[in-house]
């Protein structure tokens, strides 16, 4: 971040920043575990159909509600991972005119690996931070996510 002079500003870092920055740093060590494990191709914008892909298969509609996405956004996304071997498209037992987007073997295996690299970047953070700052950063989390959606 810089100012018009192109010097950065002065003072802490905003705390919004921070918390994108945390995240880029996350999600990019998620994407390099994954590769490392032989889940190739994925990316950041894959997580935006990934992790909502229900047991029993999602809408493409239903997707792009949760991710808060457009259809044609999420159908792009829905091709890619498809073309990669991680979801594939099934009628759906109760509109056949319908399409479920379901995950493949490959799709369940990767989704695994991914919430049990979380966990295990979270129980790190834990032993450098200690449990009652995670603990704290999570409520504080949750709570400006809670004030968000009201």
């Amino acid at each position: 971040m810089t100012t018009r002079s192109g010097k950065p500003p002065e003072g802490p870092v905003p705390l919004p920043t921070l918390l994108s920055q945390a995240k880029d740093i996350t999600v990019e060590q998620l994407h390099r575990q994954l590769a490392d494990e032989g889940f190739e191709g994925l990316r950041y914008r894959h997580g935006s159909v990934f992790r909502f892909v229900a047991p029993e298969g999602s809408r493409l509609t239903a997707l792009a509600e949760q991710s808060g996405l457009s259809k044609q956004a999420i159908g792009e996304v829905v091709d890619e991972l498809e073309r990669l071997g991680y979801l594939e498209r099934t009628a759906d037992p109760n509109d056949r005119r319908a399409k479920l987007i379901r995950l493949t073997d490959l799709g369940a295996k990767g989704q695994l690996a991914a919430a049990r690299i979380l966990k295990d970047m979270e129980r790190n953070w834990v032993k450098h931070f200690g449990r009652d700052g995670i603990a704290m950063l999570r409520r504080t989390l949750e709570e400006i996510i809670a004030r968000h959606e009201e």
